[in-house]
């Protein structure tokens, strides 16, 4: 079993920038795939960002390509996601996830386990 805890959510203002972290329990955070998912206010949950076991392959939504960048520490068993240049249509809960492919999560498929979220408000 994993569990997902979330921090570094708050509110910035429009071209900011704030850096999102993940901590996993639990012995298989190692070999999981990790990933990234955002819903924001009256719509559906929609991937973010993934990254293989390795940290060797990386995938991001376009809307968020160039700007986010996702990475892990397997030693301290976290997940990060570093959020530059944020827009209004950035603000979400953002959810952490665990699967074992990393491609999978794209489509939102293979999720084993979720985050309670953190919120994150681009606002001026």
């Amino acid at each position: 079993q994993v569990q997902l805890v979330e921090s570094g959510g708050g509110l910035v203002q429009p071209g900011g920038s704030l850096r999102l972290s993940c901590a996993a329990s639990g012995r298989t955070f190692s070999t999981s795939a990790m990933g990234w998912f955002r819903q924001a206010p009256g719509k559906e949950r929609e991937f973010v960002a993934a990254i293989s076991w390795s940290g060797g392959r990386t995938y991001y939504a376009d809307s968020v390509k160039g700007r986010f960048t996702i990475s892990r520490d397997n030693v301290k068993n976290t997940v990060y996601l570093q959020m530059n240049s944020l827009k209004p249509e950035d603000t979400a809960v953002y959810y952490c996830a665990g699967g074992p492919i990393a491609a999978a999560m794209i489509k939102g498929s293979g999720i084993n386990y979720w985050g309670k979220g953190t919120l994150v408000t681009v606002s001026s």
